[in-house]
């Protein structure tokens, strides 16, 4: 009873110990901060991957691997696969209609590439009924005219765009939203255009009064280059192809929004002589041949030595459900099929081995397990160092409970004299210590909330007022800090600050239960 009594008295009549409180608060409040919002980097760079690759992925780069509609069918005939889609993945160079070339990652899809990832709603421009969250006024030109961007919507999922002056469907690409500089991201989150960057005249009826909408409803193209290599790594020559853009997307991680392309499957396999027809080979074992003038070694002729199928470097698979726990298994599977795969077309598919010194099967967290292996430990060295330092609430805590418990001897003697316990003193110490750490983890717990739900709000602010641009999104991949604080996350630091709050108040406990009842009496 007494310790409830005085620890109700010490908490509303002293103001030191508060400080502790006030400690607590602040190393909770550091620890969670920084642990949602590095753990939030890491929690959004999987869920967007996983989003843009699917579960699972084969590959074999550069060359690639044919038969792989057989493969397909062979998957999506499993039951633990949902679906699976043909990728060609290469890099190349993208020439912009202001003379501007960007080295930019170049993934060749087909309609089925949606069925295995979020490509449809990664597509900026189209129709939408609410505004962003901080587009109060509704400036989003998507708010409008809806007709015109459910157009460059379908274009956009058919990799296709009519050409004016023929009208057939013609193979188009689709920007990474920070690939060309066209859109400008506006500070409510919408993209416009600058008038300075309006490269090609409007058809007509495009634009509206009074405002500009996306570049690819003007009329222009982009140049696409790649360089296509023969297994051997000969006959090397840039294949360059004059697209127009029929979409845009986001993906939120700034590098694939700056430095990705998406294009037609068969448009970029012909582009990389990966579709099918003649192979061309050396006849016999010798790939060199002397010069009938100047009789020195160069490369054989090459001819016609058969057909050659049509190939891909990447099939993404979707599993059923989409477990994080089953995704391992349907890695597993995926592997079982492909043995069977290779058995049915042996010698034109690479070998089950091969694929497994190349890690050429494996899930999207394995195939960047480098670098999630390194963000990992960087959280983790963080975490280590705030909790050292977190440490120093330990000892402002001791040494607030040390000066408390000299001051308060006489109280000490006279619960001692009327009969209360050496374990009864000790408590109500250890009970005031874990007071005081409640109360700091609660308002640490609550300013970590409000502080990690408005860090983008409050790092926009730090930018207008004094130019401090902490995230940039060139760095940190994200357009924005992550902003939600976990639960699980919650409970530990608040564990934390409980448990230090109650090893600072343990010494001066144990001092006080140690005291002489006679001597406490006598304590001037």
């Amino acid at each position: 009873m007494y310790q409830s009594l005085l620890t109700r008295r010490y908490l509303t009549s002293k103001l030191m110990p508060l400080l502790a409180a006030l400690a607590v608060m602040l190393c909770s409040a550091m620890v969670l901060i920084t642990w949602s919002i590095m753990g939030g980097f890491l929690v959004k760079f999987l869920d967007v991957g996983r989003n843009t690759d699917g579960d699972v992925i084969i590959s074999w780069p550069t060359a690639g691997f044919a038969h792989y509609e057989e493969l397909i069918t062979m998957l999506e005939k499993d039951p633990m696969v949902q679906a699976a889609a043909p990728c060609i993945e290469s890099w190349g160079m993208l020439a912009l209609p202001d003379d501007r070339l960007v080295v930019v990652k170049i993934r060749g899809i087909d309609g089925r590439y949606a069925s295995v990832s979020g490509f449809r709603d990664s597509l900026w421009w189209r129709p939408i009924d609410e505004p962003l969250p901080k587009d109060a006024e509704r400036l989003d030109p998507r708010l409008t005219n809806h007709r015109l961007f459910e157009q460059t919507l379908a274009d956009g999922l058919a990799l296709k765009k009519k050409d004016p002056e023929t009208g057939r469907l013609e193979p188009a690409v689709i920007l990474g939203i920070e690939a060309a500089g066209f859109s400008r991201r506006m500070e409510a989150g919408y993209y416009e255009i600058p008038p300075t960057s309006i490269l090609a005249r409007p058809s007509k009826g495009d634009m509206e009064s009074g405002r500009r909408l996306s570049p690819f409803i003007c009329d222009h193209s982009v140049v696409i280059n790649v360089l296509p290599l023969t297994s051997g790594g000969r006959d090397i020559k840039v294949a360059s192809r004059k697209l127009p853009v029929a979409n845009e997307f986001r993906t939120g991680v700034f590098e694939a929004d700056q430095k990705s392309v998406l294009m037609d499957l068969g448009e970029l396999q012909r582009m990389l002589k990966l579709d099918r027809g003649e192979a061309l080979g050396v006849r016999g074992s010798n790939p060199y041949e002397l010069g009938a003038e100047n009789g020195r070694e160069q490369a054989a002729r090459r001819e016609v030595v058969g057909a050659a199928e049509a190939r891909v470097t990447n099939i993404f698979v979707k599993g059923k459900g989409g477990a994080e726990g089953d995704i391992n298994a349907l890695r597993d599977r995926c592997e079982s099929v492909y043995r069977q795969f290779e058995a049915r077309f042996k010698g034109q598919v690479p070998t089950p081995d091969a694929m497994e010194r190349a890690k050429g099967i494996g899930t999207w967290e394995q195939n960047y397990a480098m670098f999630i292996g390194a963000v990992k430990k960087e959280i983790a060295m963080v975490l280590g160092l705030l909790m050292f330092i977190s440490f120093v609430a330990v000892f402002l805590v001791l040494a607030i409970f040390w000066a408390m418990v000299s001051e308060k001897t006489k109280d000490v003697g006279i619960l001692r004299a009327i009969g209360a316990s050496r374990a009864g003193i000790a408590w109500l110490w250890l009970r005031y210590g874990m007071a005081l750490g409640v109360v700091g983890t609660i308002l640490g717990l609550a300013a970590s909330f409000l502080i990690v739900r408005n860090i983008n709000p409050i790092h926009e602010w730090l930018g207008r007022a004094f130019g401090v641009v902490i995230w940039d999104p060139r760095v940190y991949y994200f357009t924005e800090l992550p902003n939600q604080v976990e639960t699980h996350k919650a409970a530990i630091v608040a564990a934390g600050g409980l448990v230090f709050s109650v090893l600072g108040a343990l010494i001066p406990a144990l001092r006080a239960a140690t005291y002489d009842p006679v001597k406490s009496l006598r304590f001037e």
